[in-house]
């Protein structure tokens, strides 16, 4: 897997420097920080311009690469003693899969599951989520209704973030373990699954608008059902 970009790269070094198994640098790097990727006594490789843009697709690399260790999903056992765990239902866009992976990890989710997606570009979401794809269990389970029925024997309450939903400040959570499903922005949530939920919930606009983005969305979700 390679990744690129100066903040999620700094972020591998710091938080996961046993999945790097190449450096690849595009320009001069500092002593100090060039000490620190040399003392991983891991292979270093200087990229001219045309490989550079080449490897990122055209992307702002800003000078840093990563070669990692291929990413591993986590099965759905390993999830069962979690508290907290999102679920994506048809969610492809890796900018908003990223921005997800941020706000959940940053505000104490234990795991996301993905759904309705045969495959999705990890190498993407790792660069988009500034690494933190990497800090969380991610789960991916084609069969959003094995999901939803397993969840359910493990004692989850199912609560999915619709437009019709009870307003998010009248809203009061009593378990210990939630799952919070979240639709594409094209389709929202698939209706076999609404059929599911336990609860349904909106975010209560000040002004009139059609909606917030899903990854906006799912911050301001995750803060309120875990206060």
């Amino acid at each position: 897997m390679i990744i690129y970009g100066k903040q999620v790269v700094l972020h591998v070094l710091e938080k996961h420097p046993s999945l790097i198994e190449e450096i690849m640098f595009s320009k001069d790097i500092e002593p100090k920080l060039f000490k620190r990727f040399t003392n991983l006594n891991k292979k270093i490789i200087k990229l001219d311009n045309k490989k550079a843009q080449a490897l990122s697709k055209g992307g702002n690399h800003q000078g840093f690469f990563l070669k990692l260790k291929e990413y591993a999903t986590v099965s759905f056992k390993d999830l069962k003693e979690s508290s907290f765990i999102v679920v994506l239902d048809g969610l492809t866009d890796v900018g908003n899969i990223g921005a997800i992976c941020r706000s959940a990890y940053s505000l104490g989710v234990d795991a996301i599951i993905a759904c309705g997606v045969k495959q999705l570009n990890y190498e993407a979401i790792a660069r988009t989520s500034s690494g933190a794809l990497l800090d969380l269990p991610f789960c991916h389970m084609p069969n959003i209704l094995d999901v939803a029925n397993e969840l359910k024997q493990c004692e989850f309450k199912l609560i999915g973030a619709s437009m019709d939903g009870v307003s998010l400040k009248k809203f009061e959570l009593e378990t210990e373990k939630t799952a919070l499903f979240l639709g594409s922005e094209g389709e929202g949530l698939s209706n076999k699954i609404i059929k599911k939920l336990d609860y349904k919930v909106s975010i209560e606009m000040a002004n009139s608008f059609d909606s917030l983005n899903v990854s906006v969305a799912a911050g301001i979700l995750i803060y309120n059902l875990k206060k």
